[in-house]
């Protein structure tokens, strides 16, 4: 048995590869190491340097044993005599030096004007004085040495840098820049993925599935007459599966797959960007019938001419005109196939979009409480859970959740049961994983005084009396006055109905239960708090939009300022007059004022509802629907939740298709 055991069980022991670079760095050690001793220990910094009237000094008291002069240097050396080294005058200086220094000499250098002059000065007194005087050339290597280290160290460092700039695995790469950096996945490489892992996306499927069957059997479509699609272009929200549906077409087509990023292309080098697209259509079309996926297309494909400054050569706009011509160029038959993804099509180049590039374009939205259950189910088969979780409820509470964000709340509810010793997962660590997904990380450690903690409370209380008394607000969940998130001191969780148009009526009400935080604040303590941001944040965008967007007041009427197709960067100033945007505003500040007056008084009118709910969070610190029943009755409007909607029609769908319900038909 091996004691090397891969932490995964799934996975096969792989020995670690050795690092390959560790020979550079020693390399590149080694010449540093060189170049500091030979500095350091050279011989012009082993003697101290003087000046000439020291020189004379002990050229007088007869302390030098022999003078070197080198002409080339313009240097004269002193070497003293033994004993003159051993009296303190001069031992005290050179102590410092090496023993083997101190013992050979020269133990002083100074600088002279020329071998002529100091000859014509010093040579008499020299010999005079019982010192040798001897004149010497040497060449400089160590400086030669420092200069060609230099040398090398910056022709060392600009080869490493050409050699990450082409992500090459070894040197000569940079003829290679311009090659295409796509990963391919075939038959030797397969992606494991499959169209059965991918949930929540029935119709993207189809869509997807129709050109993978084309590949796979393309006879089929080509004996009726139709011609291979070009290319499909996936948008939706980030978190909703583009690249995990692309995935798993490279793992159900039975061909190569091109898998690369839109930043791939761009580089540093004028002209990179354009090469490495048409490098990428060759091997592609090498490789036909194949599917080439770029992921984040918006990275290359932004429309032109946009935020660039007039005649610039911008490296971006050659690299799209170049797939642009790559996508018209390759003839229908050629068996390639282009996908791309993006959260942002708005910014894309309409030369892109049109037919013939990217024939179709598949819309990937958030899931409904059908994709969602359907995306719970397929995270919960790895998990090991308890008898108590429901893929149905679940989905009912995460209203506009993406497919990325539904599997975060698988992992934190796994992480979350993990961190409680449990043998399994039950449905509170899934309540608690929605909470930390929507409200932040529970900060049991933050300190918060009773007069705040009170404010809170009746702050959440005042939103959750609103939402109870109001006809088309959305059913309470659960409200918290736990501190969760960087700034959140307690939150109110709501049951929306998934709708996609809202009347004028519904949007008031929204509007009235966001504002009863704030009016509940100044109804019971006369004077307000910051606490009310977010709220407030929300609802001056609601009415900003209702008087600008959807035409909802009177006095502005049925205008829209909203531009959903801008077509210039350079537009300056709003559609409207100056005198149109203070009526705006003066319109926006009345449905405000309005909605506020009526939730202070439906507060007024419900205070004891609204006592008994603050004083009930104070003790508890959570309140669940259950609770609110228990506390103030049921809920005056029988508004039917998406939850119990969906799932009255599968109970009606599910008799319907019972054998007794057949026997009684016939």
């Amino acid at each position: 048995m091996s004691d090397n055991k891969s932490p995964f069980p799934n996975k096969p022991n792989i020995p670690k590869a050795p690092n390959s670079n560790n020979y550079q760095m020693w390399l590149v050690f080694t010449l540093i190491a060189i170049v500091i001793s030979v500095v350091y220990f050279s011989r012009s910094y082993s003697a101290i340097e003087t000046p000439p009237n020291k020189f004379e000094e002990m050229l007088a008291n007869k302390d030098i044993a022999e003078v070197v002069v080198y002409a080339d240097e313009k240097v004269a050396e002193i070497t003293l005599k033994k004993e003159a080294v051993e009296t303190q005058k001069y031992g005290s200086v050179l102590k410092q030096r090496s023993s083997s220094v101190v013992m050979k000499g020269p133990h002083f250098w100074f600088r002279i004007p020329s071998a002529d002059k100091f000859t014509e000065l010093y040579r008499e007194n020299i010999i005079k004085n019982g010192a040798s005087l001897r004149f010497d050339e040497r060449s400089n290597y160590g400086g030669m040495l420092i200069q060609w280290g230099f040398l090398f160290l910056i022709i060392f460092a600009f080869w490493m840098l050409m050699r990450r700039m082409t992500g090459g695995p070894g040197g000569g790469q940079i003829f290679n820049i311009g090659r295409s950096r796509a990963t391919l996945f075939d038959a030797e490489n397969k992606v494991n993925i499959t169209f059965d892992d991918v949930a929540g996306l029935d119709e993207a499927k189809e869509e997807i599935k129709e050109i993978v069957e084309f590949l796979k059997n393309p006879k089929k479509f080509t004996d009726l007459g139709g011609k291979i699609p070009k290319g499909a272009l996936l948008i939706g929200p980030p978190g909703t599966g583009k690249t995990l549906l692309a995935k798993a077409v490279a793992g159900e087509a039975n061909v190569p797959f091109f898998s690369l990023s839109g930043s791939d292309f761009v580089e540093m080098f004028v002209g990179v960007g354009a090469a490495r697209v048409r490098d990428l259509f060759r091997q592609a079309k090498e490789k036909a019938p194949c599917i080439i996926f770029i992921d984040e297309i918006d990275a290359i494909g932004r429309s032109r001419g946009k935020g660039s400054m007039p005649g610039a050569n911008d490296e971006r706009e050659n690299t799209l005109n170049s797939l642009l011509v790559e996508m018209d160029g390759f003839g229908t038959d050629s068996g390639v196939i282009i996908l791309a993804a993006t959260n942002r099509p708005d910014v894309l180049d309409s030369a892109l979009l049109r037919p013939g590039r990217f024939d179709r374009q598949i819309s990937i939205d958030k899931p409904d409480i059908v994709g969602r259950e359907a995306i719970f189910k397929v995270h919960l088969k790895i998990l090991k859970k308890g008898k108590d979780i429901d893929a149905k409820k679940l989905a009912a509470q995460t209203p506009g959740f993406a497919g990325a964000e539904i599997a975060n709340v698988c992992n934190e509810a796994a992480l979350i049961a993990a961190r409680h010793d449990k043998k399994e997962i039950n449905m509170q660590d899934f309540q608690d994983a929605i909470d930390r997904v929507i409200g932040g990380l529970e900060k049991k450690n933050k300190l918060i005084s009773p007069d705040e903690k009170r404010i809170v409370a009746y702050h959440e209380a005042g939103h959750a009396v609103s939402g109870w008394f109001l006809e088309h607000a959305d059913p309470l969940v659960k409200v918290s006055i736990v501190p969760r998130g960087v700034a959140a001191l307690g939150y109110a969780q709501y049951l929306p109905k998934e709708q996609f148009l809202y009347q004028t009526e519904q949007l008031i009400d929204e509007m009235c239960m966001t504002l009863g935080g704030r009016a509940a604040e100044e109804l019971v303590f006369g004077k307000i708090s910051t606490g009310a941001l977010s709220d407030l944040e929300r609802i001056t965008k609601m009415a900003y939009a209702m008087v600008t967007v959807y035409g909802m007041n009177e006095k502005i009427g049925n205008l829209s300022f909203y531009d959903s197709k801008p077509q210039s960067d350079f537009a300056l100033g709003k559609p409207y007059s100056e005198a149109t945007a203070e009526l705006i505003d003066q319109e926006v500040k009345k449905i405000i004022d309005h909605a506020y007056e009526r939730t202070k008084a439906l507060l007024q009118e419900h205070y004891n509802e609204l006592e008994t709910i603050a004083q009930a969070l104070l003790k508890k610190e959570v309140l669940f629907q259950s609770d609110l029943e228990e506390l103030i009755g049921k809920r005056p409007f029988a508004k039917e939740t998406t939850y119990q909607a969906y799932t009255k029609e599968k109970i009606s769908l599910e008799k319907d298709d019972s054998p007794e319900a057949d026997t009684e038909s016939n």
